[in-house]
């Protein structure tokens, strides 16, 4: 898991509804930044320019689903802690 998520849970000023508002490319930049890795650093893993993956953290462009699961698998997290997916929301 990711620290940041870890210390915003922990802020009892942060409510769970702002927990759970997070999109998936700032969930993506907290993993990446609570794991001391630039942009760089990811975008070589993923074999694509810098620039592309600082689009796909800004929402400019949407992430390809085989580099959602490249992330997940080199962060050790399941795409629905990256999404933000509840455990009801897979049950409706």
């Amino acid at each position: 898991m990711y620290h940041r998520i870890r210390e915003l849970r922990e802020d009892a000023d942060l409510s769970q509804k702002q927990l759970e508002t997070m999109t998936y490319q700032e969930r993506l930049k907290a993993l990446r930044e609570d794991n001391d890795l630039t942009q760089h650093q990811i975008a070589d893993y993923l074999g694509i320019a810098q620039t592309t993956y600082s689009q796909y953290e800004l929402g400019k462009r949407s992430l390809p689903i085989e580099f959602l699961v490249a992330l997940c698998r080199y962060y050790q997290v399941s795409a629905d802690e990256v999404l933000g997916l509840r455990e009801w929301e897979r049950r409706v």
